[in-house]
């Protein structure tokens, strides 16, 4: 999926999201049916020199509070106890970790995140929210535990979910 330049209603919109000003913005990876943001691409190495390996960040709030209630529930864990007992599992997420780290490298090496991806890549499930953001970005197929989660809470790439009621 296409890289798109973040407009300034992007970043407004993302600085709504997140409750903060967007940090090193290299664009928008993924986009709601509506054309908000989902997802934002972002620089290696952050303007004050901080290294940040999310290269990823899902900035979708419904979608983030969905995969929070997973990992609160336990998700990660079952997933976990999947890599172990399912090779071609742990062998596609290897190769999502590996594709991972070649795409940021194409943008700029940093030491300090040689070999780092995100989300627990390669041999563990730590985040769901930065596994669902690397299938979102780069649509399903290539993260197999990001599209399990996305599939978990029931996300649908052609239905809005920018309008969530509140509870």
């Amino acid at each position: 999926m296409p890289i798109t330049p973040a407009t300034d209603k992007d970043l407004a919109e993302m600085q709504i999201q997140l409750g903060r000003p967007m940090r090193d913005v290299l664009g928008i990876a993924a986009r709601c049916v509506c054309g908000k943001p989902l997802v934002v691409q972002t620089s290696p190495r952050l303007s004050h020199g901080e290294p940040f390996p999310t290269f990823y960040y899902l900035t979708h709030p419904a979608t983030s509070a969905l995969l929070s209630g997973l990992e609160a529930e336990g998700f990660m864990v079952q997933l976990q106890e999947r890599l172990s007992a399912e090779p071609e599992l742990a062998k596609a997420y290897l190769a999502a970790h590996e594709a991972y780290l070649a795409e940021r490298e194409a943008l700029g090496h940093v030491d300090e995140l040689a070999g780092i991806s995100a989300g627990g890549m390669p041999t563990r499930v730590k985040c769901l929210h930065a596994l669902a953001a690397h299938s979102l970005a780069k649509g399903p197929g290539l993260n197999p535990i990001g599209d399990l989660s996305l599939e978990a809470i029931g996300f649908d790439p052609n239905k809005c979910s920018c309008k969530v009621p509140k509870q």
